[in-house]
């Protein structure tokens, strides 16, 4: 990646930016931090984080929305992850960062 290519790429600033606001939330961070490792369902993370399901779901919907988490559904039941190994790492380096 050529640094001026970036600069050229407009759209790609934008996705980054989005990207960045959209992990700017206390709460979207606790989330992902909760489902880096495990699988979660709507009810375990509402418990987890002492929060209405509605709140998280209302989370989770722009975090799916993103591409930055998604689902299996189990039944009735629908489990969240990270979408990709590119989030874990994102994810993890921005804990290293904060914890040195």
């Amino acid at each position: 990646m050529e640094d001026l290519d970036l600069i050229k790429s407009g759209t790609e600033i934008a996705d980054m930016s989005d990207f960045f606001k959209l992990l700017g939330d206390a709460t979207r961070i606790k989330i992902c931090l909760l489902i880096h490792n495990e699988k979660l369902c709507v009810n375990d993370i509402a418990e987890k984080l002492g929060m209405t399901k509605s709140a998280i779901s209302h989370q989770l919907a722009l975090l799916r929305q993103a591409r930055l988490v998604s689902y299996d559904k189990v039944g009735k039941e629908v489990y969240y992850k990270l979408a990709d190994d590119h989030i874990k790492i994102v994810i993890e380096m921005a804990y290293e960062h904060v914890t040195e």
